[in-house]
């Protein structure tokens, strides 16, 4: 694994920033399309205690679904409000914020003009009266929701700004103001939380606002939960005093970025800069977050048994002053030895075993939607392979709310009777936060260990899923491997 520390001087007070990348180099020359995929582990430390960068804290909007589905029953808006409070409560003074009330259009609740006030003990007396105000009433369009979200956060500087969405129907009302057009113009301008409550909101349409803003998309099953969750959410983004974090990746001659997507803590979507290999991220606090980078790579003309730089990765943060990293390579070894190429890095597969775990978790939703429960009964039964074979202890246990877990090991389950629509909901956005996954193995490829193995991982010659190198056994079908050498 090839590491930059933050630094050895120990300077007190100063944001620092590590990198790590865990792969496994080998790639076979004779492939049709290669693909070098690696990990990207990116750390921050020192934002708190004066190691804030570039001044103000953040921009605060609270948008509140106010649609008639709010008012049954009573207890859902009266926890809307409490939570929303709760938010507010928390703010520093000085920090811009503003409350949104949301049907099929967008209004404002506080201030009642169209701008974002200044936190103090009167202002956020007065927001708090005005939420216990909200009364519920029409449909649901979030694209005008998160518009006008844009245009307050638009007319502040403070380097964060973050909107914190609550609802609990599906978006409706679309046609009014196309939620699609609305994230392009809102990617990059701040991050988005969303939360659901009640039964009948849209697990997928909250994952497709969080993942384009960089956000979290959760959901409480009893109402009463909200306020307290919405205090802990604060607690966290109140932590993160560096606005943005850019990863660059310079691809040599031959090579290619495919994609850099982040994996961890949840997963959300990069785009590079104007098409460049350069991906900013947002709002960071101490904490480290995983990235999936897949290269594409052109073996011609390219010598063999050695390693050879495919690309070179760098982090940078604008405008503070922070302590960076040593850029550091993603290496290529092009090789004609399948028992080299078959194998891959055990962090690369956890996240890909991942994706597939929350790709069945879809599958059975839409299949339950359809009234197909043998299918959704077979996808769930999926999932509860993948989980049990990367060790989601987390992931099992939301799995066997809606399943009886017969075999884990093989996937047999029995769909619980009085699943409903939205047991489905809540498993969707649980899915969307990924565990941290093994440890690093070789990094670049290079054999650690008495057997060599290190992270690895090979296919299991039964049912394809991947093994650590060293297994005796297969985690997700039991198979019996032969004694390695």
């Amino acid at each position: 694994m090839e590491t930059a520390a933050p630094g050895a001087d120990g300077t007190a007070g100063q944001v620092t920033v590590g990198l790590e990348i865990s792969q496994w180099k080998y790639l076979s020359g004779e492939a049709d399309d290669p693909q070098m995929h690696a990990i990207l582990s990116v750390r921050v430390d020192g934002t708190d205690g004066g190691g804030r960068v570039g001044g103000p804290v953040l921009a605060q909007v609270l948008a509140v679904d106010c649609s008639s589905s709010m008012t049954w029953p009573p207890e859902k808006l009266h926890a809307a409000q409490q939570a929303a409070v709760a938010a507010i409560r928390k703010l520093p003074d000085g920090t811009p914020f503003a409350v949104v009330r949301g049907n099929e259009q967008a209004a404002m609740v506080y201030p009642d003009t169209q701008r974002m006030a200044r936190a103090s003990d009167r202002t956020r007396a007065r927001a708090e009266r005005a939420v216990h105000q909200l009364v519920a009433g029409g449909g649901t369009c979030i694209g005008a929701w998160l518009d006008l979200c844009r245009r307050l956060l638009t007319e502040q500087d403070a380097p964060i700004g973050h909107v914190l969405l609550l609802t609990d129907g599906k978006n409706q009302h679309d046609e009014r103001m196309p939620l699609a057009g609305v994230l392009d113009a809102c990617a990059g301008r701040f991050v988005c939380d969303a939360w659901g409550i009640g039964d009948g909101w849209d697990g997928q349409e909250l994952l497709r606002i969080t993942r384009r803003l960089h956000g979290s998309s959760s959901s409480v099953r009893e109402e009463e939960a909200l306020p307290g969750e919405y205090a802990k959410l604060m607690d966290r983004l109140l932590t993160k005093t560096v606005p943005e974090l850019a990863i660059s990746v310079t691809p040599m001659p031959g090579a290619g970025v495919r994609y850099l997507k982040q994996v961890f803590p949840t997963e959300a979507e990069l785009a590079a800069e104007d098409g460049t290999g350069r991906f900013v991220t947002r709002a960071w606090g101490d904490e480290t977050r995983r990235y999936q980078l897949c290269l594409s790579a052109d073996p011609a003309g390219r010598p063999r048994r050695e390693d050879l730089q495919l690309a070179v990765v760098a982090v940078d943060v604008p405008g503070g002053e922070v302590r960076l990293p040593t850029p550091q390579p993603c290496l290529v070894h092009w090789t004609d030895n399948p028992a080299l190429s078959r194998q891959t890095d055990a962090q690369v597969e956890h996240f890909e075993q991942h994706q597939r775990l929350g790709e069945a978790v879809a599958a059975a939703t839409d299949a339950h939607r359809r009234g197909e429960r043998d299918l959704a009964e077979h996808q769930l039964g999926r999932a509860v392979q993948l989980a049990h074979a990367m060790g989601a202890d987390e992931q099992l246990g939301r799995l066997a709310r809606l399943v009886r877990v017969d075999d884990a090991a093989a996937g047999r389950v029995a769909l619980r009777p009085e699943v409903t629509a939205v047991d489905f909901q809540h498993l969707i956005t649980a899915s969307s936060h990924s565990t941290y996954g093994p440890a690093s193995g070789t990094g670049t490829g290079a054999a650690t260990g008495a057997g060599g193995t290190g992270g690895v991982t090979v296919p299991c010659p039964v049912c394809a899923s991947k093994a650590p190198a060293g297994a005796r056994f297969c985690p997700a079908c039991g198979h019996r491997f032969e004694e390695r050498p």
